[in-house]
């Protein structure tokens, strides 16, 4: 396939970038700065420097691939609205350039209290970590589903909670729902989970919760 990346030299990106290398994808990484991409130079492996933010600007980059995996997500010191204003220009990009393609858009799980939390996380330690530390990264993160969620593409939302640096070991998914008493996961292994998600079309529509 011909994928695109989002938020390529990020820890994420650069794992998705190689995992879909690995696997004899075509990859196209967009990035503001080459010189954060630290995965070797590959045949298959198209470097483009773009304004993520700007549908125009990433229009060329989402044309004729076949999926689109946006793995944008804040800094530390940053403004958190990274996720909502990637997923906003992606979005406009994606329906105006190359509507039947798969998008595929990093979130948290961190804002969405469903059946899949426990009692203790849904009731209280969500309500009260977004009502204080994380406020303005879960509200985001909202803005960015909805985006997802009000177009008419192929997409797939992914949720992880808070990621790591770990290494790889089994996870769970779950459709449409948190995974309970799922508090971590590694970056490794959320990237083996996008392109889980990008091989199974049962996925398109749905959202998938992840943690170990």
């Amino acid at each position: 396939m011909k994928l695109t990346v989002l938020g390529a030299t990020g820890g994420t990106g650069q794992h998705v970038v190689r995992r879909a290398l690995d696997a004899g994808h075509h990859v196209t990484a967009v990035v503001r700065d080459p010189a954060r991409l630290t995965v070797a130079a590959d045949p298959r492996l198209e470097v483009v420097v773009a304004d993520v933010f700007d549908p125009e600007s990433i229009a060329a980059a989402v044309t004729g691939r076949d999926a689109v995996i946006d793995t944008l997500g804040p800094r530390p010191g940053t403004e958190p609205t990274v996720c909502s204003r990637g997923a906003q220009a992606v979005v406009a990009a994606v329906a105006a350039n190359n509507s039947a393609a798969r998008l595929l858009v990093v979130t948290g799980s961190g804002h969405a209290r469903d059946a899949g939390d426990g009692p203790v996380t849904r009731y209280l330690l969500k309500p009260l970590v977004g009502a204080l530390a994380l406020r303005k990264q879960f509200a985001d993160f909202g803005r960015a589903e909805r985006a997802v969620f009000d177009s008419r593409l192929r997409w797939t939302v992914l949720r992880p909670p808070q990621l790591t640096d770990g290494g790889r070991k089994p996870y769970r998914t779950a459709l449409d729902r948190n995974v309970r008493g799922g508090f971590r996961l590694s970056r490794a292994d959320l990237a083996d989970a996008i392109m889980v998600a990008l091989d199974d079309p049962k996925t398109v529509g749905h959202v998938i919760g992840l943690g170990y």
